[in-house]
């Protein structure tokens, strides 16, 4: 049994946001996942969808496994750093801003054969 993994760091997007869209795809199966994320509305489907594309590109080019067995046995989000900006506030004051990023993991797995 072979795992596979893939990370996708500093995406411009909220851990908490991204956490969302992997909680949905958490034990599909790859080809399965990729189809759901195609059609999900979310900003972070995206950033997921490109993250299990190249999870299931190193499975096939690095270790040859099939493409239909893959299944993703683990997937999480976690906060990356913070960018901190400011913007003008009124009567001459300025605002905080706090622009989160975050780093994405995937596992795949390959489904065993009964």
């Amino acid at each position: 049994m072979m795992d596979v993994k893939a990370k996708t760091r500093f995406l411009p997007i909220s851990s908490q946001k991204l956490a969302l869209v992997c909680d949905k795809v958490r034990g599909m199966g790859a080809e399965e996942a990729l189809v759901v994320l195609n059609y999900m509305p979310h900003k972070g489907a995206d950033f997921v969808r490109k993250t299990v594309a190249s999870a299931m590109a190193n499975a096939e080019n690095n270790f040859e496994l099939d493409r239909d067995d893959l299944y993703i046995s683990a997937i999480w989000s976690g906060e990356g750093p913070r960018l901190k900006r400011y913007k003008a506030g009124a009567r001459g004051r300025y605002k905080p801003r706090v622009r989160r990023l975050s780093h994405l993991w995937v596992t795949l797995s390959e489904r065993e054969e009964e």
